[in-house]
C-alpha cells in the first residue's frame, strides 16, 4: 500500500510537471509583444504583415514588433503627460553623443601635439616617395589592343612627344590627348600618392626630375607623354596634401601605440559571438561572453550589444554584420575596444562636454519625443481634446498607434523613426517586450495569408489578349 501511494504520488508529480512544462512552452503564443497594458496579438501582426507587401522574414517581423512597442510606450507616456525630460535618464541613453564629443576633443588635443615638419617641403616633393604631380598627354588604345599595344599608336605618340616642350604642353594636350578629364587643363593631374595610379605610370613620373618631360610611358590605357611638375607649380596643393598624409600617419602611429599599450587581444570566438549578438541585441544585453580584452578588462558580447544598439543605423549595421565574412569582424571588435580605450584616456585627461553641448544634446532628445508624438498624433494636447480620464487617454493613444501601424504597413503613412536613444529611454521607464514564440507564429500565419492573397490576385487577373504559342499543336491561341 505504501509503495502504491508513492507510485501514485510520483505519477501525479510527473503529470503536473508535464502539464506545467506544456503550459510554459505554449504560454503567450497568442501574443507577439506587450507595451504596458497593450498587447500586439499574433493575429493582428499576421494580418498587418500578410496584407502588406513588406518582406515576410524574421528580421523584418522583429523590427515591426519592436517599432510597435516603441510607439505604444510613447503613447503611454503621452497619456500621462510624461515628456521624458528627466536629465539623468536623458544623459544615460545619450551616452554615445557624450562619448563622441569627449573622444573627438581628446584626439584634437593629441593631434595638436603631433607637429608635422614642413621646413623642407620642396625636398619632400623632389623625393617623390609620398606624393607626385604630373601632366600627361594620353594616346588611347582600342580596348582589344590594351594588352598587346599598337605600333601605329606608339609611333604617333612618339612623333608628338618629340615636339612637346614646357611652353606648348598645354596646347599639345588639348590637341592630342585622349583623356577628356584634363585635356583642356594642360593635361594636369592632381597631386597624388604613387599607389593611386597604375604602377607603370607612377614609376614613369617618379623617374623624372621636376620639370622634365620623359620617354613614353605605356599603361593599359595607352601611351602617355609625361611631364613631372615643378614644386613651385604645385606648392600650395602639395603642402596641403603632404600635411594631411603626415597627420594621418601620425594618427595611425598613435592608434597602434594605443593598441599595444592597451594590451588589446581578441579571442577566437569574436566573429561568431558578434553575429549572434547582431541577430538578437535584446537577448545579449547581459551577455558576459568574453570576445576580447584590454587593460580595461574583458570585452563581452554585452558590450558589443551596447555599442551596436547605440548606432543610429543599427538595423542596417545588424544586417551588414550577418553578411560580412568572419575574417573582418575581429577588426570590428578591435575598433570598439579602441574606442573604449580612447574614452578612458579622455576621462583621465579630464576632457569634459561643455554646457552648451549638454544643453543641445538634451534638447535634441526632447525634440525626438515631441516630433514622434506629433507624427503619431498622440501628443498630450491632442489627447486632452478628445479624452478626459487617464484611462481614456491611454486607450485613445493606443488605438491611434494601432491604426497608424496598419496604415504604415500599407504604405499609407510616413515612417516615424524612433532612434535607439529614445527607444532605450522608453524601455528603461516603461515595460515593453517582444515574445519570440509569438513572433514566429505570426510570421507563419502571415506567410499563409500572403500566399492566399497572391493566389486570389493571380486568379482575378484577366486573361492576356496577346496571342500565346500553343506548345501542343504549334498553332497560336486567338
Amino acid at each position: 500500500m505504501h509503495k502504491a501511494r508513492i507510485a501514485a504520488l510520483a505519477a501525479l508529480v510527473l503529470v503536473t510537471a508535464c502539464e506545467g512544462l506544456k503550459e510554459a512552452m505554449t504560454a503567450h503564443v497568442d501574443v507577439v509583444a506587450r507595451a504596458e497594458k497593450q498587447e500586439l496579438s499574433v493575429q493582428r501582426l499576421a494580418d498587418m504583415m500578410g496584407g502588406s507587401q513588406i518582406p515576410l522574414t524574421k528580421p523584418v517581423a522583429e523590427q515591426v514588433a519592436y517599432v510597435w512597442v516603441s510607439y505604444q510606450l510613447l503613447a503611454k507616456a503621452a497619456s500621462v503627460g510624461d515628456s521624458m525630460t528627466d536629465t539623468v535618464a536623458i544623459d544615460k541613453v545619450m551616452w554615445p553623443l557624450y562619448a563622441q564629443s569627449k573622444t573627438t576633443k581628446w584626439m584634437q588635443a593629441v593631434q595638436a601635439r603631433m607637429q608635422v615638419d614642413t621646413s623642407n617641403l620642396e625636398g619632400a616633393y623632389n623625393e617623390g616617395r609620398r606624393l607626385l604631380s604630373a601632366q600627361h598627354i594620353l594616346f588611347s588604345l582600342p580596348q582589344d589592343q590594351a594588352a598587346s599595344g599598337s605600333d601605329s599608336v606608339m609611333r604617333r605618340a612618339e612623333a608628338v612627344r618629340r615636339q612637346v616642350t614646357d611652353k606648348n604642353f598645354a596646347a599639345m594636350a588639348k590637341q592630342h590627348s585622349g583623356d577628356p578629364s584634363n585635356k583642356d587643363n594642360a593635361g594636369k593631374l592632381d597631386v597624388f600618392p604613387p599607389e593611386k595610379m597604375v604602377p607603370e605610370f607612377s614609376r614613369g613620373v617618379a623617374a623624372l626630375k621636376p620639370g622634365e618631360i620623359g620617354p613614353l610611358v605605356r599603361t593599359q590605357f595607352g601611351y602617355h607623354i609625361v611631364r613631372r611638375n615643378t614644386f613651385q607649380e604645385v606648392r600650395e596643393q602639395f603642402a596641403q596634401a603632404y600635411t594631411a598624409i603626415m597627420q594621418q600617419t601620425a594618427n595611425s602611429t598613435f592608434i597602434a601605440g594605443l593598441e599595444s599599450s592597451g594590451k588589446v587581444e581578441l579571442k577566437p570566438n569574436a566573429a561568431k559571438v558578434v553575429k549572434e549578438v547582431a541577430a538578437d541585441l535584446q537577448g545579449h544585453k547581459g551577455d558576459r561572453t568574453a570576445i576580447g580584452s584590454s587593460v580595461l578588462g574583458n570585452f563581452t558580447g554585452g558590450d558589443v550589444a551596447r555599442w551596436i544598439g547605440s548606432m543610429r543605423e543599427r538595423d542596417r549595421m545588424r544586417e551588414q554584420i550577418q553578411t560580412l565574412p568572419d575574417s573582418i569582424l575581429p577588426n570590428f571588435v578591435k575598433q570598439l575596444i579602441l574606442q573604449e580605450l580612447l574614452l578612458k584616456q579622455a576621462d583621465s585627461a579630464d576632457i569634459k562636454v561643455d554646457t552648451a553641448e549638454v544643453v543641445a544634446i538634451r534638447n535634441a532628445f526632447k525634440g525626438l519625443v515631441q516630433n514622434a508624438w506629433a507624427g503619431l498624433r498622440i501628443s498630450p494636447q491632442l489627447l486632452a481634446d478628445s479624452a478626459q480620464s487617464a484611462a481614456d487617454k491611454e486607450r485613445m493613444a493606443a488605438s491611434r498607434v494601432d491604426a497608424y501601424m496598419g496604415r504604415l504597413l500599407q504604405s499609407q503613412e510616413v515612417f516615424i523613426d524612433i532612434p535607439p536613444a529614445l527607444a532605450d529611454a522608453l524601455r528603461e521607464k516603461y515595460d515593453g517586450s517582444v515574445k519570440p514564440a509569438g513572433l514566429a507564429r505570426a510570421l507563419e500565419i502571415a506567410q499563409k495569408t500572403r500566399a492566399v492573397a497572391d493566389s486570389s490576385r493571380a486568379a482575378a487577373q484577366p486573361k492576356s489578349a496577346v496571342p500565346m504559342p500553343d506548345t501542343g499543336t504549334g498553332a497560336t491561341k486567338r
